[in-house]
């Protein structure tokens, strides 16, 4: 049972805390998808006011940031990663006051908001790619993307194998204005969103442009999409081979994780350095492994990149063991903080894929066994929460949500559902609008009862919403909540300190953390089998993601050594210590 401690931190004490420097170092981050969080005007699409109106919420939960996906002018032909206009709110979202009142709300609660930029790509509507099309072949704005003309005896071919991460040629033809096909242009993603040439100084220049646009708004940092992808390798080779990589995929391949990224990376840092209060950025880069993924995170580099190799393993004591200590290493090479995050806005949550058999990749169509995910994903929750360095949060896993995966095909807009090759497509099931209040959809995302939804809500959402989980002690929103709580308050938790594992059972994780000369210390254990366990005591108590273990009220000696106290930790259950 989660044991509530102490009350929510006021606005002016989170305020302070959001003054200090490297504030990004052990921050939580959470992430808002905005069509899928809050309606503010009924249309059933989540907007900014929206957003805007439960950043209290956000406060409470005791998060230190918000990010959110793309609101950006965009036809949304990918869920706004389409992006025509970088410096321009889409009508969908709200305006540009709207951004501003956003920004200047966060703060005012002492939260930091990240935004995302998306460089790899734009939309075939944006203004350079349109013109590039009128002008035709010959064009100087052509060479700021990639077109090629065809192979064959016409040009009728492709210019290389490579494939679309969406399924499909990674290649599409123009048609010239005499109705004749015409060249080639390259779009790793859906045909409506051409790549940017980044050996164009144009480019940079753009992109220069845009992070100061958004910094001088007064955004905190941007989530970098495709960060790995900007720069392809020279010639544009063939890679000779039918096996593409998907969209969470890390082989080697000539068009991601190239090594001229870093040069373009260095150039931004210099950016952000230019601006007060902290300024970050952080990289969703999908890279062979783990060191290469701590190259972009080098002292004049970016801050932080998503741990993307965290989130794929299975729930397995030696294989989290494994990718735990790799990752600590890794980026404590380069001075950066490890990341940790479960879900977000591409994968099938934690609480779904937890409740399947390993192995089935990161997009799932079955709901498995849902109180057997439930349960593993809130000891995973406690687990992350209880590593050094920066936590990522998916919205609604704080409610326990489960990807819904018997959505209709025909209220499906995953571009990649659409295609015959590529990913799976069921990243709708992620993106179901979040539960807030009452009895009926929309569950208080809009502010009408009954009112529309862009994706429809399951039934048994009710009984998952804000509303019906405050103040309900077994609840997992007040597991949250406690957590991150408790989480600013120890000394040995955040940031700082090292992970030294204890001696467990086969199938236990355990490992302690020191708090400093005369500041308590800290224990996790999570159990990741499938029956109960119990362990010496090493300390007191403070929050467990199950049932309560068993204790003789003694306090016991450290996990691995002598002790008369004992814990039972059921199965599938993280507890914390304090010793």
């Amino acid at each position: 049972m989660s044991q509530h401690l102490t009350d929510a931190p006021s606005s002016a004490a989170a305020a302070d805390d959001a003054e200090r420097r490297d504030w990004w170092r052990d921050a939580v981050i959470y992430q808002v998808y905005p069509r899928s969080f809050a309606d503010g005007n009924g249309d059933g699409m989540g907007d900014l006011p929206g957003v805007t109106a439960r950043l209290p919420y956000l406060r409470d939960l005791g998060v230190d940031a918000v990010w959110l996906s793309p609101f950006y002018a965009s036809p949304q032909a990918d869920a706004g990663y389409d992006v025509a206009d970088y410096r321009a709110v889409d009508p969908m979202f709200g305006t540009l006051t709207d951004a501003d009142d956003l920004v200047r709300g966060a703060h005012g609660l002492g939260l930091r908001v990240i935004v995302d930029v998306v460089p790899n790509h734009c939309s075939d509507q944006h203004e350079w790619f349109k013109q590039a099309l009128r002008e035709g072949a010959g064009s100087p704005l052509r060479d700021r993307f990639h077109f090629r003309p065809g192979k064959g005896a016409h040009g009728e071919l492709p210019p290389n194998d490579w494939e679309s991460i969406f399924g499909g040629p990674a290649w599409t033809r123009t048609t010239d204005a005499d109705g004749t096909p015409g060249e080639w242009y390259l779009h790793l993603f859906a045909p409506e969103q051409p790549d940017f040439n980044w050996d164009h100084p144009a480019v940079h220049d753009e992109f220069r442009s845009v992070l100061r646009f958004w910094l001088d708004l007064g955004v905190d940092g941007f989530r970098v999409d495709v960060a790995h992808g900007l720069v392809k390798a020279a010639g544009l080779p063939d890679i000779g081979h039918a096996e593409q990589l998907a969209l969470l995929g890390t082989a080697a391949m000539p068009y991601f994780d190239q090594d001229g990224v870093h040069e373009i990376y260095r150039g931004w840092r210099r950016i952000l350095d230019e601006y007060s209060g902290d300024r970050i950025a952080v990289a969703e880069a999908w890279t062979p492994t783990i060191e290469r993924a701590a190259l972009y995170l080098r002292p004049d580099e970016l801050h932080q990149a998503f741990n993307f190799e965290y989130l794929t393993t299975p729930w397995d004591a030696a294989a989290l063991r494994a990718v735990i200590d790799t990752s600590l290493s890794a980026m404590g090479s380069v001075g950066a903080p490890a990341t940790w995050v479960l879900s977000n806005h591409d994968v099938t949550r934690h609480a779904t894929r937890f409740a399947n058999p390993p192995g089935l990749g990161t997009q799932l169509r079955t709901a498995g066994d849902r109180a057997l995910g439930l349960r593993r994903a809130r000891a995973a929750t406690l687990l992350m929460l209880a590593l050094p360095g920066s936590a990522y949060l998916y919205q609604g896993e704080e409610l326990g949500l489960p990807d819904v995966t018997d959505l209709p095909d025909e209220v499906r807009q995953d571009p990649s559902f659409f295609r015959a090759a590529g990913q799976d497509g069921f990243r709708d099931g992620c993106r179901v609008p979040i539960p807030w209040s009452g009895d009926e959809a929309p569950y208080g995302f809009g502010p009408v009862a009954g009112g529309p939804s862009w994706l429809p809500q399951p039934a048994e959402w009710a009984g998952l919403s804000v509303a019906a989980q405050t103040g309900a002690a077994d609840s997992t929103l007040e597991m949250y909540r406690t957590a991150l709580r408790l989480r600013r308050q120890h000394p040995a938790l955040g940031a700082g300190g090292d992970v030294t594992w204890l001696e467990a059972p086969e199938g236990v994780l355990a490992f302690r953390r020191d708090g400093g000369a005369g500041e308590p210390g800290f224990v996790c254990a999570v159990n990741l089998n499938g029956h109960p366990v119990t362990l010496p005591a090493p300390g007191s108590v403070m929050l467990t993601s199950g049932p309560d273990g068993q204790s003789d009220g003694q306090s016991g000696a450290a996990i691995g050594g002598d002790s008369s106290a004992t814990s039972a930790i059921a199965a599938d259950t993280a507890v914390w210590w304090s010793i």
